[in-house]
């Protein structure tokens, strides 16, 4: 049997286009991109291609210097975003930042570490699906920074970043807007002006692009106030941001990538919203089933709730039949089973958080792969099932 390949919010199969244009580069690209010499000015001029394809998918027209830099992943850029844009500022003691209580581990962890600092950190309550506007009203006074993720990568919960951000700037003025769109970019039209953000996550693996690369988004306003600063010291790369010799060839499959994605999104949003449409109506008929779905989702991102099956074994019975799911964040599965902080602020109980999985969509995904996955958990209800 053909695999079935469900879980692609945690990674993504490189496509053909991206992995042609990094093999080209490996091949004809191979100076360091800081070398003054000839074979250096060609491998800038591949991060430069790249550069200036990513602006063009976030919809700037006209890209400042340092506005887009490189990195090595989602976690990085979240890493440079939170830390870099607190240890710009003066410490005056207990600023407060905002967050939500679902976000990934890549700003969940940088933000524990400031709160052993003392920083004083709000988590602002999703359950629905929904950022708690009037939660948010009340206590985004003084803020220093909001981190707000775009879509849960576990729910697929589209958050209403545009009016959240708004808020916290009509009660902190000053305070500095992140957003995670590492499960959006791609997924969702949206662009730094559209949801006012100052700062931007995204990754390369997320949308067929190469593992290991990622990029941020920084305003031009940010950059000439110098509020963020640099995690890493070294060579002076990607404008002093992020030291390091860039990763040429996966910036360029990156730069690929989302080219390709760009070119024809509008449609790969049709195709996965109609496909989620009908795995939702589908999975839905099944007794024991119970679609954990937001207000607003993301077209690719599906939450179920499986009564009796927990959701270890519905994964690994769904794997012996080569249907590939997830049972939560990939960056949290290798370590100690935690009950996921996403579900459970979406309003999840204990039993329910123990036997959800996340089935999530590309383009590619067909509808003969989504009835053979209700076939599979029809037939896991009815042998596997505490009664």
């Amino acid at each position: 049997m053909a695999q079935i390949y469900f879980d692609n919010s945690a990674t993504t199969k490189m496509s053909a286009r991206a992995r042609e244009k990094m093999l080209l580069v490996i091949e004809a690209n191979y100076g360091n991109p800081s070398s003054l010499h000839t074979l250096g000015l060609d491998g800038e001029r591949v991060l430069t291609e790249a550069r200036n394809i990513i602006a063009t998918t976030l919809g700037i027209s006209r890209l400042t210097r340092g506005e887009i830099i490189f990195t090595s992943g989602g976690t990085e850029s979240n890493n440079i975003a939170i830390l870099g844009s607190v240890f710009a500022k003066k410490r005056r003691g207990n600023e407060k930042i905002l967050t939500t209580e679902g976000e990934h581990a890549s700003v969940e962890e940088p933000l524990k570490y400031l709160e052993s600092l003392d920083y004083n950190i709000v988590r602002v309550p999703t359950r629905g699906g929904k950022i708690d506007l009037d939660f948010l009203r009340q206590n985004s006074k003084d803020a220093i920074l909001a981190s707000f993720m775009h879509v849960n990568n576990e729910t697929g919960a589209l958050y209403d970043l545009k009016e959240a951000f708004k808020i916290v700037k009509e009660n902190a003025s000053g305070a500095i807007l992140h957003a995670d769109c590492v499960q959006s970019y791609m997924k969702v039209k949206f662009s730094p002006k559209s949801i006012g953000a100052d700062l931007i996550s995204i990754s390369s693996h997320k949308i067929n692009g190469a593992k290991g690369v990622g990029a941020l988004y920084i305003s031009p306003e940010l950059l000439r106030a110098k509020k963020i600063s640099p995690l890493f010291l070294g060579g002076g790369q990607e404008e002093s941001l992020r030291s390091g010799t860039e990763n040429v060839y996966g910036i360029a499959s990156f730069g690929e990538a989302a080219k390709e994605h760009f070119e024809v999104l509008d449609k790969e949003i049709e195709i996965m919203s109609s496909l989620r449409e009908y795995i939702v109506s589908e999975l839905g008929s099944i007794s024991g089933v119970r679609v954990n779905a937001p207000e607003r989702s993301a077209p690719h991102i599906i939450n179920i709730t499986v009564n009796g099956i927990r959701s270890e074994t519905l994964l690994h019975f769904l794997s012996s039949k080569e249907i590939y799911v997830s049972s939560g964040s990939a960056c949290s599965s290798n370590s100690q089973k935690k009950q996921s902080r996403a579900l459970a602020g979406f309003g999840l109980d204990k039993n329910a958080l123990d036997s959800s999985v996340r089935i999530s969509l590309c383009p590619q995904n067909t509808r003969q792969e989504a009835d053979k996955l209700k076939e599979a958990i029809s037939e896991a209800c009815a042998r596997l099932a505490r009664r």
